[in-house]
């Protein structure tokens, strides 16, 4: 009926507005472990650290900047 048309018209919706995560400025910690392959408690205490620069709080939100993640990863060679 109309409220099964309705939920699918929205899920269509979302998927086409959805930005690829190595498109995306920031990344909740989830999509910072998938898109790097470091476990998201490792990526909480290295965000956690007063000089990273790779976060970004929105209020008690932490968001995760990708190029400057990119860049800690790439100057790093261990964690």
């Amino acid at each position: 009926g109309k409220a099964v048309f309705k939920k699918i018209t929205k899920t269509i919706l979302r998927k086409r507005t959805e930005v690829p995560i190595w498109e995306k400025v920031t990344l909740h910690l989830e999509e910072a472990a998938e898109f790097s392959g470091i476990g998201i408690h490792k990526i909480r205490e290295l965000s956690d650290a007063r000089n990273c620069k790779f976060v970004l709080w929105n209020g008690n939100r932490r968001l995760i900047k990708r190029k400057k993640f990119e860049e800690f990863i790439d100057e790093s060679y261990s964690i």
